[in-house]
């Protein structure tokens, strides 16, 4: 619950559909879809760069 405090619900939430999105696209290839899990993989480093582009901005307001 700590670690939650610390880096917001917001970035957890984040953090946990990214992770959904990985085992997925896992699944997704290692099931002979592997275009799908490829694209469908795609989305977590997308996902992660979008909130590390925001917490940028966000600091350059204050």
């Amino acid at each position: 619950m700590n670690f939650i405090k610390k880096i917001g619900t917001s970035n957890f939430l984040m953090l946990l559909l990214c992770i959904l999105i990985i085992l997925v696209a896992e699944y997704l290839f290692l099931t002979g879809n592997k275009l799908h899990g490829i694209f469908l993989g795609l989305w977590a480093p997308t996902l992660l760069g979008v909130m590390i582009y925001l917490k940028l901005i966000n600091r350059e307001r204050r």
